[in-house]
């Protein structure tokens, strides 16, 4: 899950941490930028995202709430 501008606040940073966790039921990871880009606005060792990675039964878990939950509220699926 990328955070863009919002990576700096902790509030959210702490926000999407728990969504994602929920989400997931992993505890994500916050990953950093390697190195500044200045068309990006990134400086690096800022906090650029949070990610989980998903194996076996917990994958599957996933990819079935995603289908048969998350997505059918959608509008448009």
């Amino acid at each position: 899950m990328g955070l863009g501008v919002d990576g700096d606040d902790n509030k959210i940073l702490k926000s999407c941490e728990e969504d994602l966790a929920k989400i997931s039921g992993q505890k994500p990871i916050v990953t950093r930028f390697k190195k500044s880009i200045s068309n990006f606005k990134t400086r690096k060792g800022t906090n650029a995202g949070l990610k989980v990675t998903l194996r076996k039964d917990r994958m599957y878990e996933f990819v079935d709430r995603l289908v048969n939950i998350a997505l059918p509220r959608v509008k448009d699926f």
